[in-house]
């Protein structure tokens, strides 16, 4: 069963235009289909991890509603067919109190 990673908009110009990118074989771990993910989307990799191979502090991971902080980052072991979303964080804006 094929991975699938959910790609956000700022990035989809690095995947062909697509919002979705099938990752076919069994990749053990997060890594693993990161790896497989950047064969074919190469300009994503350096978009989502440091140059040190670390995840980008802005950079949210998640494995199904698992964010992989929380199971292990890279090392998060996939099951088959998982869904991963690479989810950019938001942040700044106004604060208003009333």
């Amino acid at each position: 069963m094929p991975v699938t990673f959910q790609i956000p908009g700022p990035l989809r110009p690095f995947a062909g235009g697509k919002g979705q990118v099938e990752i076919e074989g069994s990749p053990a771990t997060l890594r693993d289909a990161l790896e497989a993910l950047w064969a074919v989307c190469p300009g994503i990799r350096d978009r989502v991890v440091t140059e040190q191979g670390e995840v980008r502090e802005h950079i949210n991971l998640f494995v199904g509603r698992e964010d992989v902080r929380y199971t292990g980052g890279l090392t998060t072991v996939l099951p088959a067919g998982a869904d991963i979303s690479i989810v950019p964080a938001i942040s700044g804006g106004v604060v208003f109190y009333n």
